[in-house]
């Protein structure tokens, strides 16, 4: 027990330092987007620089939507939870894994001025970015804050709609941060989550290299068990809404783990999935 609880506050502080990484990289004005072994570089570069690598493959585009702000959006999602929602005005929402503020200010405008939105972050680099972002537009009734998803400092029975965009799948205790979203929630309340999850092992390679656990897939767990954890925790009406591939580049392959143990990976096949599902609090 006590190594495994080692193991988990190692992977929590290589999340928290990575995605502090991307939001200060972001300030500069640099690319920011899901990253593999290294860091990030340029889309559209066929994911290889001496710097790393540009995971943007996961991200679906926000634009067109409403309330939609560029500068919150630093392509770390996977999906558009959102969509899947039925955000109502008047609504307090939570967005778990909160990043620069994009899905809070999309869901703002939906909810309105008479609704309460809080997004959670685990990275102060990126509550500061999200709070700066809110106080450019005016939003008196958003708030940013740090904290553990799987020990949020919040209060029960809180929120109406709690959401999050490819963030659980880096929590080590999925039954713990399904069973902290259960109690924030207020009864009758319900989730609309974004996250990549497997079907088929994944090889050890890929999980022993900590970088990838930072680039959402190595932190992933099969569909089945994920889903079991969300109905264990007390949910019902438990639907995947939307499912897509995520093909994962070979040229990343090879750049994380070596020529011969990426052509080890084929005679291993696997799937990682980008999923998005809803479940109720009774």
């Amino acid at each position: 027990m006590k190594s495994k609880n080692k193991e988990s506050q190692k992977l929590k502080a290589l999340v928290r330092e990575k995605y502090s990484e991307i939001a200060v990289r972001s300030e500069k004005g640099e690319s920011a987007g899901c990253c593999g072994p290294a860091g990030c570089c340029e889309p559209g570069t066929g994911g290889k620089t001496g710097d790393g690598i540009y995971f943007d493959i996961m991200a679906e585009s926000y634009e067109g939507l409403e309330g939609y702000q560029p500068d919150a959006d630093l392509s770390l999602g996977c999906g558009i939870p959102i969509e899947f929602a039925g955000l109502k005005p008047g609504q307090s929402v939570l967005d778990l894994g909160s990043g620069a503020g994009n899905d809070i200010f999309v869901a703002r405008s939906i909810v309105g001025e008479t609704g309460r939105l809080t997004g959670l972050d685990f990275s102060e680099a990126m509550t500061r970015k999200a709070r700066t972002n809110a106080q450019k537009m005016g939003y008196g009734n958003v708030d940013f804050i740090a904290g553990d998803i799987e020990d949020m400092p919040l209060e029960s029975a809180r929120f109406d709609v709690v959401l999050s965009n490819c963030v659980l799948n880096l929590v080590p205790d999925k039954q713990r941060a399904f069973s902290e979203i259960f109690r924030v929630l207020k009864p009758g309340g319900h989730f609309s989550i974004s996250d990549i999850v497997l079907e088929g092992t994944i090889p050890e390679p890929i999980r022993k290299a900590a970088e990838a656990y930072v680039g959402c897939v190595s932190g992933a767990m099969q569909k089945e068990e994920y889903l079991e954890i969300v109905c264990s925790s007390g949910f019902t009406d438990v639907t995947v809404r939307k499912q897509r591939e995520i093909v994962i580049p070979q040229d990343w392959l090879v750049q994380l783990l070596g020529e011969e143990q990426a052509s080890i990976l084929k005679e291993h096949p696997f799937r990682v999935l980008s999923i998005t599902l809803n479940g109720e609090k009774g």
